[in-house]
């Protein structure tokens, strides 16, 4: 029992032998005599009446009590009733019904009973409102249901509903009690968190309760399995598997240990069968494959009743089904997998099916037509939460569209809902709405780039060599043909090989690869398959020749697949450092972010007040990104330098930054779903993204861009000042070394005087520490 309540129980049967006491008055001659034989038995034992709290003497005085509440406890009705005696809201119990008896010994003896639905602290306040209510005169309403949660013997849990029979109880109180008023109550009624105030009220142990309550329970486990499955499908996250959920509510429902639970959905457009994308969700149906035609994983009887009629579909024994039907569609899936029977059950809103819930057990007749009716309750609620599985699938493939292939970046995406919900209410109000462009003014822009030197030349160069070695084996293949043959067409066709071979020796031009694989593909191939048919080395040889190409393009493949990948391998690895550093650099200040994948990385960033929604920008926020871009190139640097050695083809980077001195107004291009710089004069901005990393040291030939050194692109004197600050601040750091040089650029057309600082990068073999300085921190120590 719990110790700090303001009920002292005691255990007495004081009122019930009040009761004998008026039956023994009675003028019926026979309750009289009973009432004056159960006085007189338990006449000898005054503790009965007075009250205890030593549990030990429930069983010293078992039969005694027995007989006393004989009269309450029908011995007729003990192997119907779920019945007993006990203290309220408390786990002692005694006098137990034969049934209830049975309950507990199928649990278990290691099961003891709990009241659910009674929280921590919930006990005090219950007891403090009885005693508001039968000792003080208050009504307060503190009904609620309460449950005994019991499993039974096959490990099925079953609920059984309690309701208490209170007459038998007497409230007194325990010296003096403290006066309450209506306004006392009314105070603590709205104070139900605030136990401290109840006990200020109604201290610990100031009443005592004397008596029994006697418990009588129902079985509630359909209805309480019926409540739990519609509250898990009505609320459920579907992020997880919420039939693993539900499955042990349904084996209550259906009082079936064995039972599982499948899941199928139906895709109306291809008319088949798929499995679902949640986690752990498996299909019956499907097994393992993740689609399957509807013809072919059903049969006719089965296909009608799902698909047609939208009925129940009952396999009630899979093993006879199987061999009557000669071991057709559903029933060889259902059969393999050592299912005994089955139900069915279409999910269709409106005739129109979504899925198929799967019930399935281990045990012949498990699963009928008879308790396949329990479904009815529950199935709008399964039907419901089909309908919102669909729509958070769509949702989720919107978010992967919005991700993977527009700019709609969640920094903005506040405007476009804006917008949205404006375009919404004028319709509603029946309007003919124009969704309006999206702009933002008085932004400022950073552009940078980690691109792959020397790129297009790498990848002719691995182009040239696919070719020469696949045009080589061509040769091969054609001079064995015409020692065999001596056909003056492979002759012919051997000559253009060789010449060929000859033109793309010293470099590859325009067109050489793409006439190459023409003539190989539409006139060297054909050749090929015709000799391939006479056994023989040719064919060997053929075959051999066939083993080495690339069924995707036709061709050789090796030295591009070593280039592409490490590519691939060099964007996918940057790309992900970036984003993941972008979402910390967002915490900063919100700001429009893209990126691009090319022969390297490229990125915007556009920061302003107009971005943000919440507003509140300073020109700090600005230096802060620029900051941070100048570390995140560095990282990114050092990023590639790490994955350098596993990369199939070595390949360099270099690194740009281009710093734009005024603001400017960015649009979103709704037939390009991305956002572009707005007028003439901000195009110019555009122009120089695009040719910078082309463009040459002023008065050489020199490339501005190189491998090792982090060039910052500016127009004017202060930004040179500011990137300098950073700079030396960095290299502090760590980031950059001593060599820093300013350099001129050669005038690119409509853009003069933009000038470059390049510094050295500082390449670490282990990873440095994700920390982010920020422009405070440089403040700082330049006071310093």
């Amino acid at each position: 029992m719990e110790k700090s309540l303001p009920l002292q129980h005691l255990i007495s049967f004081n009122k019930l032998l009040q009761r004998y006491e008026e039956m023994a008055k009675s003028e019926d001659h026979y309750l009289a005599e009973r009432a004056r034989y159960i006085l007189d038995l338990q006449a000898p034992y005054p503790e009965l009446r007075e009250g205890f709290t030593d549990i030990s003497l429930l069983e010293k005085h078992s039969e005694l009590i027995g007989l006393l509440l004989q009269d309450t406890f029908s011995p007729l009705l003990g192997d119907n009733e779920i019945k007993a005696a006990s203290l309220p809201y408390s786990e002692v119990i005694f006098n137990a019904s034969n049934r209830f008896k049975r309950i507990l010994e199928a649990a278990g003896p290691e099961y003891h009973p709990n009241l659910e639905n009674l929280e921590d602290g919930i006990s005090y306040i219950m007891s403090c409102v009885v005693i508001l209510n039968f000792y003080y005169g208050f009504h307060i309403d503190f009904k609620r249901p309460f449950f005994y949660n019991i499993p039974d013997a096959n490990g099925v849990m079953r609920h059984y509903r309690i309701l208490y029979n209170a007459e038998f109880i007497e409230i007194i109180p325990n010296g003096t009690p403290i006066k309450i008023t209506q306004e006392d109550v009314d105070q603590l009624l709205v104070s139900i968190e605030d136990l401290e105030q109840w006990k200020k009220k109604i201290p610990p142990h100031s009443f005592i309760s004397k008596g029994f309550v006697i418990s009588n329970m129902f079985d509630v486990t359909a209805e309480y399995a019926i409540s739990e499955i519609k509250s898990n499908l009505i609320v459920k996250d579907y992020k997880n598997n919420f039939l693993e959920e539900v499955e042990p509510i349904f084996k209550s429902l259906f009082s079936l240990p064995g039972l599982q639970l499948g899941y199928v959905k139906y895709n109306p457009k291809l008319a088949q069968f798929e499995n679902a994308y949640f986690d752990g969700i498996k299909s019956f149906i499907l097994q393992k494959k993740d689609h399957e035609n509807c013809g072919t994983s059903l049969c006719m009887q089965s296909y009608k009743k799902l698909l047609r009629e939208s009925k129940l579909f009952v396999i009630s024994n899979v093993e006879r089904a199987y061999k009557g039907s000669g071991g057709i569609a559903p029933y060889k899936a259902l059969h393999d997998q050592n299912i005994k029977s089955a139900l069915l059950a279409p999910i269709a809103k409106k005739g129109r099916l979504l899925g198929v819930l799967e019930l399935v057990s281990d045990k012949v007749n498990d699963l009928n037509s008879v308790n396949g009716q329990k479904l009815e309750d529950i199935m709008p609620y399964i039907v419901s939460a089909a309908l919102r599985a669909i729509e958070e699938e769509e949702n989720l493939i919107s978010a992967v569209i919005q991700n993977e292939c527009t700019s709609v970046h969640p920094s903005v995406s506040w405007k476009f809902r804006e917008e949205a919900q404006r375009f919404v209410r004028e319709k509603f109000l029946g309007n003919n709405p124009v969704f309006k462009e999206i702009v933002f003014k008085d932004v400022h822009p950073l552009y940078g780039q980690i691109d792959i030197k020397n790129s297009s030349q790498l990848r002719n160069d691995a182009i040239q060599r696919d070719l020469m070695i696949q045009l080589s084996e061509v040769k091969s293949v054609l001079s064995s043909a015409l020692e065999e043959k001596k056909l003056p067409i492979i002759e012919e066709l051997l000559f253009r090989v060789i010449n060929h071979l000859d033109d793309i020796k010293e470099s590859l031009h325009t067109n050489s690869e793409q006439d190459i694989l023409d003539f190989i593909t539409h006139e060297i191939h054909p050749v090929f398959e015709f000799l391939s048919k006479k056994e023989g080395l040719l064919k060997e040889k053929i075959l051999r020749y066939q083993s080495q190409i690339d069924m995707g393009i036709g061709s050789y493949y090796d030295h591009r697949r070593n280039y592409d990948e490490s590519v691939t391998l060099i964007n996918e690895k940057l790309a992900a450092m970036l984003d993941k550093g972008q979402k910390e650099a967002q915490l900063m200040y919100p700001h429009y972010f893209e990126r691009y994948k090319t022969d390297g990385i490229e990125h915007n960033i556009y920061i302003g007040e107009a971005i943000s929604a919440e507003g509140n920008y300073n020109q700090l926020y600005l230096n802060n990104l620029r900051l941070w871009q100048l570390q995140m190139m560095c990282e990114l640097e050092n990023a590639h330098y790490r994955l350098k050695p596993e990369l199939a083809v070595k390949l360099d980077v270099a690194s740009l930054i281009l710093v734009h001195s005024s603001s400017m107004s960015i649009r979103f291009r709704m037939d390009e779903k991305r956002f572009d710089v707005d007028g003439t004069y901000n195009a110019r901005y555009e122009i120089v993204k695009k040719r910078i990393d082309k463009s040459n040291v002023k008065g050489t030939e020199e490339r501005l861009t190189q491998a090792g050194k982090l060039v910052v692109v500016y127009s004017q004197k202060q930004e040179e000042i500011e990137y300098l600050r950073y700079i030396d601040f960095l290299t502090s750091k760590g980031y950059f070394n001593s060599e820093v040089e300013i350099v001129e650029l050669e005038g690119m057309q409509g853009v003069p005087g933009l000038k470059a600082i390049r510094v050295g990068i500082l390449y670490q073999p282990e990873k440095k520490s994700n920390k982010t300085y920020t422009y405070q921190e440089l403040l700082q120590e330049l006071k310093t």
